[in-house]
């Protein structure tokens, strides 16, 4: 089983602000305000939460599928 990498660096699209942020193992990060401009983050389409849009590791969901045969949920979705 490969290890699982549960922090991320999130860099905020509008303003280039970067910090590291602990995933949850447990459930999705839908939203994210950015410290510096407070804008919300939404994931982009496609991507399951925050942190596998802006992040700079996938969530643990995605983290754990990659390699195996299937395309990898998050969240059951």
């Amino acid at each position: 089983m490969p290890e699982v990498i549960l922090q991320s660096v999130l860099t905020c699209p509008e303003c280039g602000h970067k910090k590291t942020e602990s995933m949850p193992t447990d459930a999705c990060q839908w939203f994210y305000e950015c410290e510096q401009c407070h804008v919300l983050l939404k994931p982009k389409l496609g991507d399951c939460c925050v942190y596998c849009s802006y992040g700079s590791v996938p969530c643990p969901p995605i983290q754990l599928s990659q390699g195996n045969k299937d395309t990898g949920t998050c969240c059951g979705g």
